[in-house]
């Protein structure tokens, strides 16, 4: 089932998973230990750095200054969705990695050639892109392994909100203001998984983690295609 699956939306964090592909696939030992800092590489060429305040994870920060595994910064990433760690993943592991992943999973629209709060790349026009059928084919080409890494995200809100309790999904979201995006692939009970992604733009998305009408509105989709779960054939996307 799709619908507008193809239009382009600011890929927020769900750019975060071609990241963490990216490093999965990498010669890079997860064990390698890495500097924590606040100091990246512009796209323009010059540097920038992170914002604490508009960070959702606390952990990589009380770390800045010290060491962590990229392990530990890669789960951070998927789990808490903490912008530091993601840039520093990125910075490991080459932006050129992390564009072998979209192409590899084929997708038409979509990209991420910029790091998260590379504002001067932005303001110079590079963006980062997703459409919901572009972060299904993402899914549907990730390993197991890392697949399993997403099961592990603690805001479960939106689509998780709209399942049973207790049902298995493995995914990411994204939000700001104006913004909510979120895909996984469910694991039903008793029906065959299946890979679900929505993507909102627009005045419902309050940019809240939590309380967020948009993500109540993602929650609702969510819902109407589990009870039609039975309808859906195998690994048959949702977008």
């Amino acid at each position: 089932m799709l619908r507008n699956a193809d239009v382009a939306h600011d890929a927020a964090s769900t750019m975060k998973v071609a990241v963490l592909a990216a490093l999965y696939r990498s010669r890079l030992s997860l064990e390698t230990v890495v500097p924590v800092v606040n100091r990246f590489e512009s796209v323009t060429g010059g540097v920038y750095a992170n914002s604490r305040a508009a960070d959702s994870d606390p952990l990589p920060w009380s770390l800045l200054g010290g060491t962590a595994s990229l392990r530990r910064l890669a789960e951070r990433m998927v789990t808490h969705s903490s912008n530091l760690a993601t840039n520093l993943c990125l910075a490991q592991v080459g932006q050129e990695a992390v564009d072998r992943v979209w192409r590899q999973a084929g997708v038409t629209g979509s990209s991420s050639p910029r790091g998260i709060e590379d504002y001067a790349g932005r303001a110079a026009g590079v963006h980062n892109r997703v459409t919901a059928l572009d972060l299904v084919r993402l899914l549907e080409s990730l390993e197991p392994d890392v697949l399993t890494l997403l099961q592990d995200n603690v805001h479960r809100v939106d689509l998780a909100t709209g399942l049973p309790s207790g049902t298995r999904l493995a995914g990411k979201n994204g939000w700001f203001p104006g913004l909510r995006h979120s895909a996984a692939v469910v694991y039903p009970h008793d029906a065959a998984p299946y890979a679900l992604c929505v993507c909102y733009s627009g005045p419902l998305a309050s940019g809240h983690d939590v309380d967020d009408p948009a993500a109540r509105l993602l929650a609702r989709i969510s819902a109407g295609v589990w009870r039609r779960r039975h309808d859906l054939g195998r690994g048959r996307p949702v977008a």
